[in-house]
C-alpha cells in the first residue's frame, strides 16, 4: 500500500523536475560547472607557461631558473642594489604546520636587506616562545625580532598586528610583505616579487594564492580545498593584473603606509576587519593595480578539520562581504554576495534533480503500475548533462592541481616533493556538492547576525565596519585570604560561596573580603 504513496510522490517530483523552469535551472547548473572547468584549464595554461620557463632554463644550463630567468641577476653587484624589505607576519598560536612555514619564511634566498617582524598580541601567546626559540636557533643567519602589539580595540587583531609591524619596520624599508603564519613561500619568492615591483612601480599590491594540500582523508578539509580552487582562477588566469586580493600574501610600497596614502591606514585601523577586502576597495576606488604573478602560488598543508572549524571558516569567508568603506564598495560586495550564493546553489540543483530522475527511472523499470509513467527522456538528458559537466569540472580541477603542484615543486627544489597521487578525487567530487550547498547558509547567517568568532574573539559589525570586540574573560585564580581564628583557619573565599557567607556579605558589603576586618568580626 505504501508503495502507491511512493509512486505518487515520485511521479509528482519527476513531473516537477521536468517542468521547463526546473529543467532550465538544471541546465544552468551544468553550464556553471562547465564554465568553472574552463576557468581551471585557462589558469593551468598560464601556470604551465611559467613552469616551462624554469625547465627551459635548466636545460639551457641555468640551474637557478627557479630564482631568476636571467642568471646575470645573481651577480653580487646586482644583489647589492636590491631594495630593503620588511616581512610582517601577524601570529596567533602555534598550529600543526606553523614551525615549518616560519622556517621557509626566514630562510629566503633574497640578496638584499630583509627584516622579519613576527607580531603577537602578548607574551602569553604560545607563538611568542616558539618564534623566539626559532630566532635563537638561527642566530645571525636572519635579521628578525618578535614584536608585542597588544590587544586591538578598533580593528581586528590581525590588522592591529600588521600595523604594529609596519610602525616597527626600518626607516629605509622600501617594500613591506605581509604573510600569514600558514604560508609556505619558496626560496626565491621575495626576490621575484621585488623584481616585479621594481619593473612596474605602478603596482599597488602584489598578491598570491595558496594551494591546499589535504594531509588526511577528511571531507571538511577537501571542502576547504574545493572552495579555494575556483578562487584560484581569478589569481592564475591572467598571470598578472587582477581584481582579486588574498591577505595571506601581499607586498606593498612601505611609503604608502608612512604617508597613509588614500587613507588606507585609517581605513584599516578604524573599523577594519579584513585587510585584503579593505585594500582591494582602496585599489578599486583609486584605480590602482593589483598584480598576481604566476609564481606566487604556495603550498598550504591542511590537517584534519571538524565541522565547527569548517563552519566558522565559511562564516569568516562570508563575513568580509558585510564590510565596506565606500558606497561603490558596498554595492560591489552586495553583488558578489548574491552572485556567489546564486552560483553555489545553482551548481547544486542538477544533482538534486538528477537524483529524482534516477529514482523515477529505476522505479519505472521495477514496478508494474501502469499509472506510473515519468518523462524518462527528459530525465536522461538532465542526468547525462550533470555527469558530463561534473567530469569536466573535476578533471579540469585535477589538471590545474597537477600543474600547480609541479610548479611549486620546481620553485622549491630543496623541499620534499609533493605528489597529486594521494588525492581522493571521489571526496573532491562530494566536497563540490557539500561546499557549494553550505556556503549560502553561512553567508546568510553572517549577514543576519553581523557577528563572527575567530580565534576565540567575537567581532561585531555595523554599517560595514567592525564596531565592537568581545574577548573571553580569563578566569582568575581567587586569592586565598586565610584568616586565623580561635577555631582554626578560615578561607573567606570558600565561606563566601556558601549561603551563610553570602548572607554575611549582604550585611557587611564588600568589606567582607578584607581579611583584617573579617578576623576582627569573628573574634568579637
Amino acid at each position: 500500500m505504501w508503495w502507491n504513496y511512493v509512486d505518487m510522490w515520485l511521479a509528482w517530483a519527476s513531473a516537477f523536475c521536468c517542468h521547463s523552469t526546473a529543467f532550465g535551472f538544471s541546465i544552468q547548473g551544468c553550464v556553471i560547472q562547465a564554465a568553472i572547468g574552463a576557468g581551471y584549464l585557462g589558469a593551468a595554461k598560464t601556470r604551465r607557461k611559467e613552469l616551462q620557463k624554469i625547465r627551459d632554463d635548466e636545460a639551457a644550463g641555468n640551474p637557478f631558473g627557479f630564482l631568476y630567468h636571467d642568471i646575470g641577476a645573481l651577480e653580487t653587484s646586482a644583489q647589492e642594489r636590491l631594495p630593503r624589505v620588511a616581512v610582517v607576519m601577524p601570529l596567533k598560536g602555534v598550529g600543526e604546520f606553523n614551525l615549518g612555514n616560519w622556517r621557509t619564511q626566514v630562510t629566503s634566498l633574497y640578496g638584499g636587506e630583509v627584516e622579519f617582524l613576527f607580531v603577537v598580541e602578548s607574551v602569553e601567546d604560545p607563538a611568542y616562545n616558539a618564534v623566539s626559540q626559532l630566532l635563537r636557533e638561527l642566530g645571525d643567519q636572519v635579521q628578525g625580532r618578535v614584536i608585542v602589539a597588544g590587544l586591538s580595540t578598533t580593528c581586528s587583531q590581525k590588522v592591529h598586528n600588521q600595523l604594529a609591524g609596519v610602525e616597527a619596520m626600518h626607516k629605509d624599508t622600501k617594500y613591506v610583505l605581509f604573510l600569514d603564519d600558514d604560508v609556505r613561500i619558496h626560496p626565491g619568492t621575495i626576490g621575484s616579487v621585488v623584481r616585479d615591483m621594481e619593473v612596474n612601480p605602478k603596482i599597488f599590491v602584489l598578491t598570491g594564492f595558496p594551494f591546499d594540500i589535504p594531509t588526511q582523508r577528511c571531507l571538511k578539509a577537501y571542502c576547504i580545498y574545493e572552495y579555494h580552487m575556483p578562487c584560484s582562477i581569478g589569481f592564475g588566469l591572467t598571470g598578472g593584473r587582477t581584481f582579486f586580493l588574498w591577505g595571506g600574501f601581499m607586498m606593498m610600497h612601505a611609503e604608502d603606509f608612512r604617508s597613509n596614502r588614500y587613507g588606507l591606514v585609517s581605513g584599516l585601523r578604524y573599523g577594519g576587519y579584513s585587510d585584503d577586502m579593505t585594500l582591494a576597495a582602496v585599489a578599486a576606488a583609486n584605480k590602482r593595480i593589483i598584480s598576481s604573478p604566476p609564481t606566487t602560488v604556495f603550498f598550504h598543508p591542511l590537517g584534519r578539520v571538524n565541522f565547527k572549524q569548517y563552519w566558522n571558516y565559511l562564516r569568516k569567508q562570508s563575513i568580509v562581504l558585510e564590510t565596506h568603506i565606500t558606497t561603490v564598495n558596498y554595492l560591489m560586495n552586495r553583488a558578489l554576495f548574491y552572485s556567489h550564493c546564486w552560483l553555489s546553489w545553482g551548481l547544486c540543483i542538477p544533482y538534486f534533480t538528477s537524483l529524482i530522475h534516477l529514482l523515477a527511472i529505476l522505479r519505472f523499470y521495477c514496478t508494474s503500475n501502469p499509472e506510473f509513467n515519468p518523462d524518462i527522456k527528459t530525465g536522461l538528458v538532465v542526468v547525462g548533462c550533470t555527469i558530463t559537466s561534473s567530469l569536466i569540472e573535476v578533471l579540469s580541477m585535477k589538471r590545474l592541481s597537477r600543474v600547480e603542484i609541479d610548479l611549486c615543486n620546481a620553485l622549491s627544489p630543496e623541499s620534499p616533493k609533493v605528489s597529486i597521487e594521494p588525492y581522493d578525487w571521489f571526496l573532491v567530487f562530494i566536497s563540490t556538492i557539500c561546499s557549494n550547498f553550505m556556503y549560502p547558509w553561512a553567508a546568510f547567517t553572517s549577514m543576519i547576525t553581523q557577528h563572527i568568532n575567530w580565534s576565540g574573539v567575537d567581532y561585531y559589525f555595523r554599517n560595514g565596519k567592525m564596531c565592537r570586540i568581545e574577548r573571553p574573560k580569563k578566569r582568575a585564580t581567587p586569592p586565598k585570604n586565610w584568616v586565623h581564628t580561635k577555631n582554626g583557619a578560615w578561607d573567606s573565599n570558600s565561606l563566601q560561596s556558601t549561603i551563610v557567607g553570602r548572607t554575611i556579605q549582604s550585611i557587611w558589603g564588600e568589606n567582607f573580603r578584607s581579611p583584617q576586618l573579617f578576623d576582627k568580626k569573628i573574634e568579637s
